[in-house]
């Protein structure tokens, strides 16, 4: 958080959260087992919440991890939650059970990343689906996002790129909403500035591919000549205690038709 968003105190952050959860005063405050009173007095600044009631409140309105550490800060209170640096020794069993659950997923592609789409781990359906994208897209730390909607990344090969575009920026902007990252936000920006690629539209013959799929979007990605198609699935870990275990996520790609999984099967058997 920046110091002018700490400035205007833990009353309007909860105010902010509250409105965009679309949640009442009285609600929340049935929620939280407190008063509609007590909570506009704590919103206008007349009443200083203890840390208990800011943790109590957060979690009503579903604010992440983050967040919540944000608003204690703004009230004078130390931070709940740890940040650890997932490379801490700490870590390594968390590490070591990601990768064993990445490589288990193979032959189909997965990965996981951080909050701004940093690529933590991949397994080796995630590298298949990178042949030919250019070097310096591949340089640590690889980002998620830029290396699917880079002309020179993975957009080119997307067959209904114009649909899956605009599905990553939607995530994305809802992420920014939650998260209010200016690192996410200039990530944003840049990746939906580059143009689709010539190509990029979606053939005729995909409509008909897309309305299969009635319940998901499909990843309709070339390979090697062969259109593969993916539905991608995201997982967050539950009761998150840690800010960096609360803002990792592991994406995995389902074969949507039995072509891509034979195919992919008989690539890594």
């Amino acid at each position: 958080m920046t110091t002018a968003a700490l400035e205007t105190g833990v009353g309007p952050m909860l105010r902010g959260w509250r409105m965009q959860r679309r949640i009442s005063q009285l609600e929340l405050a049935l929620r939280a087992d407190s008063s509609a009173r007590h909570i506009s007095f704590i919103e206008t600044g007349r009443s200083r919440p203890s840390e208990e009631m800011i943790l109590r409140l957060a979690e009503h309105l579903d604010v992440p991890v983050r967040e919540r550490n944000a608003l204690l800060l703004a009230a004078g209170y130390a931070p709940h939650y740890a940040q650890t640096p997932l490379d801490d020794p700490s870590m390594s069993s968390l590490r070591e059970g990601m990768e064993r659950l990445l490589q288990a997923y193979e032959p189909f592609p997965a990965l996981m990343v951080d909050a701004t789409y940093t690529v933590l781990a991949a397994n080796r359906g995630i590298a298949m689906l990178l042949e030919g994208v250019a070097p310096h897209l591949l340089a640590p730390p690889v980002n998620a996002m830029r290396l699917t909607l880079h002309p020179e990344g993975l957009a080119p090969r997307i067959r209904n790129l114009p649909q899956w575009r605009g599905h990553l920026l939607e995530q994305m902007q809802r992420q920014i909403a939650l998260l209010r990252s200016d690192t996410l936000r200039a990530l944003y920006e840049e990746v939906a500035a580059h143009p689709v690629p010539d190509g990029g539209e979606t053939p005729p013959g995909d409509t008909q591919a897309h309305q299969a799929f009635p319940f998901a979007l499909p990843l309709r990605i070339e390979h090697a000549g062969t259109v593969l198609s993916f539905i991608s699935t995201i997982a967050t870990f539950n009761t998150p205690m840690d800010v960096t275990v609360s803002e990792l996520a592991i994406e995995t790609f389902l074969p949507a038709d039995p072509e891509t999984a034979k195919y992919l099967q008989s690539l890594m058997p």
